[in-house]
Formats: C-alpha cells, sequence, structure tokens
C-alpha cells in the first residue's frame, strides 16, 4: 500500500482540506441574512455610550483576499508536501532542498580543499588560514567527544597530549579519522579473580609514580607480565599497532584513579572511533588530521628537543 492511502495519511489529508473548505462555508455563512436583521448599512438598534452599532458588511477588499490566501493555500498543497504521503507534483523536500544546497556549497569550496590535500600533514599544520579551518572542522564534528581544544573527557582520549593509542605520526592519524579506530580491552575478572585484580590495579596505579602497598604492586607485577605484557609491552609503554595504550605516563582514558583502574581490569572497556570516510571525505579528512597533528606540536618539539639533550 502507497504511503498516501494509509490510514494517518488520509487521516491528515481530510483534516487539512476540511480546515480549508471550512473557512469557506464559514465566510459563505456569516454573509447571509437572518430574519429580523437590519439592512445594510443601517444600526441594528444597539447603542453603547451614545455609540451606535451599524449593521456594515464586511469590506470587499478583505473578503477577496482571504479567498485568495485559500486557493493559494490549496494550490500549495498540490504542489508541495502538505497532505499526507502526498510528495506534490513538484517533488520538493527538505532533504532534496538541503543536498542542493550542500552541493552547491561543495562546488564552492571543493577547490579549496583539494589544494590543501596537495600539502603534507606537517606542512599544513603550520598553515595559519588552512588551520583556521580546520579548527571550524573540528569544532563541528569532533569537540562533542574530545572537547573543544582536544583535552578529551572520560572515555574519550585526550588527543593534544602527544600521548597516542593508534599512533601520533600523520598517516596514523590520517588513518584513526578516516577509517575509524575499535579498541577492545577484554575483562581479567574471571582470569584473575578479585585478589588479582586487586593486585594488577595495584601495579598498573603505580607505573605512573604513585604510591602503592609493595607486596600488591610485587605480585602485580608478575600477574602484568603473565597476562597484560603481550599487549601494553613488558615495561607498559604500549603498543600503537594494537591500540594498547600506555600505562605509565599517567594520561589515562577512563581515568586513573585506583577505582577506574581497578574497573579497567576487571571489566574491560570498549571504545569506537567512528570513521569519518563517508561523512567528510578524504580531503576534509587530511585537513582534520593536520588540525589534530598540530594541537600537540609544542609537545612534540618539547619532546624533539628533551631527544636531542640526551
Amino acid at each position: 500500500m502507497s504511503s498516501f492511502w494509509s490510514f494517518w495519511s488520509l487521516w491528515i489529508t481530510i483534516i487539512a482540506l476540511a480546515n480549508i473548505f471550512a473557512c469557506v462555508w464559514l465566510i459563505r455563512w456569516t454573509e447571509k441574512k437572518r430574519p429580523g436583521e437590519a439592512a445594510s448599512h443601517e444600526t441594528t438598534g444597539h447603542e453603547w455610550d451614545g455609540l451606535q452599532e451599524y449593521n456594515n458588511p464586511m469590506p470587499r477588499w478583505w473578503l477577496w483576499l482571504f479567498y485568495i490566501t485559500i486557493v493559494f493555500g490549496l494550490i500549495y498543497l498540490v504542489l508541495y508536501p502538505g497532505l499526507g504521503g502526498f510528495k506534490g507534483v513538484l517533488g520538493w523536500s527538505q532533504y532534496t532542498a538541503w543536498q542542493e544546497e550542500v552541493d552547491t556549497v561543495e562546488e564552492r569550496v571543493a577547490p579549496l580543499f583539494a589544494q590543501y590535500a596537495e600539502m603534507s600533514i606537517p606542512d599544513l599544520a603550520a598553515h595559519d588560514e588552512a588551520m583556521q579551518t580546520g579548527r571550524r572542522l573540528f569544532g563541528n564534528n569532533c569537540a562533542v567527544c574530545h572537547g573543544a581544544d582536544g583535552g578529551g573527557r572520560i572515555g574519550f582520549p585526550n588527543i593534544a597530549n602527544n600521548d597516542w593509542q593508534w599512533g601520533g605520526e600523520p598517516e596514523q592519524i590520517y588513518k584513526s579519522i578516516l577509517d575509524g579506530r575499535a579498541g577492545v580491552m577484554p575483562g581479567m575478572g574471571r582470569a584473575l579473580g578479585e585478589q588479582g585484580v586487586t593486585e594488577v590495579s595495584a601495579y598498573v596505579f603505580s607505573l605512573s609514580g604513585r604510591g602503592a602497598p609493595e607486596d600488591l604492586v610485587t605480585r602485580g607485577r608478575e600477574r602484568f607480565q603473565a597476562l597484560c605484557a603481550s599487549c601494553h609491552g613488558s615495561d607498559a609503554r604500549g603498543n600503537t599497532a594494537m591500540g594498547a595504550p600506555n600505562l605509565t605516563d599517567g594520561n589515562w582514558t577512563y581515568g586513573g584513579s585506583l577505582e577506574a583502574i581497578r574497573t579497567s581490569v576487571r571489566d574491560g572497556r570498549r571504545g569506537r572511533m567512528p570513521a569519518q570516510k563517508d561523512l567528510l571525505g578524504e580531503d576534509r579528512v587530511h585537513l582534520l588530521a593536520a588540525y589534530v597533528y598540530s594541537l600537540s606540536m609544542d609537545e612534540r618539539e618539547n619532546a624533539a628537543a628533551d631527544n636531542a639533550d640526551e
């Protein structure tokens, strides 16, 4: 059954047309002369504070204007959607209108994004005008999760600190945005038991220079090497190829408190970065990757300076 002939479509159509024709009927009904009614332009016999009421008909121009609006409404409902599932003879819809606007804007700005796409991500990150556009792209598409400054929040990583779960090289950032990422930390509660979770959590807690009971840390280190080092590395510095984060630097996606770490170890975590390829296209992703790359430029330069000193 077509959408126009469905119950609710017909219901809406009947109500809409009934209201229009009811307006016509109301005008015609009010124009009829009533028994005992005073003649046109004569007094009705009513008087208030010396003011007499006249039986003056509605102005003709007003009536014709009312009829014109009714005709306009009927023509509009024939041309455009408004009668239930009827799409209108012009085939207009908010979706096609939106797409036309998008296509118009895309035609105008596509050459600019294509020009930026020819530049390398590091060079683009140093291009002030391009980064202003990149900032707007980030604000519209990424800030809701990662924050306006890229600083992240619980469950969404900080991307402004040069600590990268999947790697911070230009091509790695580009791939993360273009194709998305899916991070899985398996829950270790069954394998470790509550005591084992407590010990591993204490060890992980201590890795960033914080104090924890030495006996728990010692046993936790042994369990970590047996169950966790295959992903996070024996030094717990992570593995960008697997998306296993560095556990030694004090940067935590899901919180670094002891209880938050216990939850991560016991129950696991599931993180997903949605792919932006279909939404933004490769040229915009290239510019966006450059902007994300630029957010950690200061830390990159400081790290390079420290390495040079060493």
